[in-house]
């Protein structure tokens, strides 16, 4: 409307005295580390991607846009340098969020399960492939992978987001430092992890 009044279309804006409702913000789902198990074992082939969105606070994007060469299984590091988004049935790679590289601490017990992703994969592959051998494209909100395990596990109804705030959640809960967790997630500040 304010556009239309700036091109002369209309004299004022009918809309600028509407007060818009306060839009409320749904509460994010922590799982517990049970609940994320029985997720990942319900996720079938995708397991070890479920496990590592939980635990490392990947965002999708980021997490299928890994390479085997992202990995260093000595220090126990994921570098993060490489963003797929869906725009449509189209995925475009760029950068991270913000537009920053970042180095994620992996769990131990994670390494086996990427070990066995990096297995008969040259460096540049991709860890978490499409079928097609790209970038593997967002779970069908509705009938995909991801929505049938979060059924078949009985867990909350989570989306694949739900396990970044759940692995902050987790690594919290488990001592870690508040700006380890704002660095793993790749906030920008400390106290916006601390708001979700």
């Amino acid at each position: 409307m304010a556009d239309a009044v700036r091109d002369h279309l209309l004299a004022r804006n009918p809309a600028s005295d509407i007060r818009l409702p306060r839009k409320n913000r749904e509460r994010p789902v922590y799982l517990t580390h049970q609940q994320v198990a029985e997720l990942a074992a319900a996720s079938g082939a995708y397991e070890d991607l479920v496990l590592l969105l939980a635990y490392t606070g990947l965002r999708w994007g980021e997490a299928i846009g890994l390479r085997v060469c992202d990995l260093d299984m000595l220090r126990r590091r994921a570098t993060v340098s490489e963003n797929a988004v869906q725009v449509g049935s189209e995925v475009l790679v760029g950068t991270p969020k913000a537009h920053k590289q970042r180095s994620v601490p992996l769990p131990e017990f994670l390494l086996g399960y990427l070990a066995r992703q990096c297995e008969g994969k040259g460096r540049d592959d991709l860890l978490f492939p499409g079928d097609d051998g790209g970038h593997q494209e967002r779970p069908h909100s509705t009938s995909g992978w991801f929505i049938k395990a979060v059924a078949e596990s009985g867990v909350p109804r989570v989306t694949p987001h739900d396990l970044r705030h759940s692995a902050a959640s987790l690594a919290v809960s488990a001592g870690a430092n508040v700006k380890a967790v704002q660095r793993m997630l790749g906030h920008a500040s400390a106290a916006m992890t601390l708001d979700v």
